[in-house]
């Protein structure tokens, strides 16, 4: 299976957003990752729903939006009235997180649970049959240019595990320290969605990079 790639505009030129949105979709990039955080949850601040909003006809991609909130059943709905696809809320957020994703699913946008690198995959397995995606952190939410943290990969491999022993479809995601050499790593464990923040938008040419890493998880064996 070919990996999707999710560049994140954390790490993008807010006073150029549009064209670094621009230059990731026309390299390849099927999703765009929008990190929303609260100062509370983690200790960043970032994007309201507004900004959600503003992207959405801008683009084509998946808007991918990971809310690092508390209590983020709070914000559900503002979030899918503004084009949201997917909605990723934390495990650790909130402690109604069947309802949280049901209520995703209500407004027909794809629900994503989340879980922190110190969180274990039992605490997610409840309600696994019911999420298309689950978004494994591989640093500690709220900064980017953190370095990926190798402990994870034991949890992507579970997750992997159970999917197929379950026979459930639900995408996995990394998010956090991905670069051409991490990205690898993910795959192999049975990553298919890899956030990039920095290692796309700090370098003078992102579509370079979203090129680079699709063929890194283009399904064939890559040597580079």
């Amino acid at each position: 299976m070919a990996g999707i790639i999710a560049p994140s505009i954390l790490s993008a030129d807010y006073t150029n957003l549009e064209r670094d949105v621009k230059i990731v979709e026309n390299a390849g990039a099927e999703y765009l990752h929008i990190d929303i955080m609260d100062g509370s949850f983690v200790p960043a601040i970032s994007y309201g729903p507004n900004w959600v909003k503003q992207l959405r006809p801008e683009t084509n991609m998946t808007l991918d939006v990971h809310m690092m909130v508390v209590h983020p059943e709070n914000f559900i709905d503002q979030f899918a009235d503004a084009g949201a696809d997917i909605i990723g809320v934390h495990v650790e957020a909130t402690p109604h997180i069947h309802r949280a994703l049901q209520m995703i699913q209500n407004r027909g946008v794809k629900a994503e649970v989340v879980i922190n690198p110190g969180t274990p995959v039992s605490a997610i397995q409840p309600v696994l049959d019911m999420v298309d995606q689950v978004l494994v952190m591989t640093v500690n939410p709220g900064f980017g240019g953190q370095k990926f943290l190798p402990s994870t990969l034991d949890k992507i491999s579970q997750l992997n595990t159970y999917r197929t022993m379950n026979d459930l479809n639900f995408d996995i995601e990394v998010d956090g320290g991905i670069n051409n050499e991490t990205i690898r790593l993910a795959y192999e464990a049975g990553a298919n969605v890899f956030v990039a923040g920095s290692y796309v938008y700090d370098k003078k040419d992102p579509a370079a990079k979203v090129a680079q890493l699709m063929k890194l998880t283009s399904g064939s064996v890559v040597t580079d």
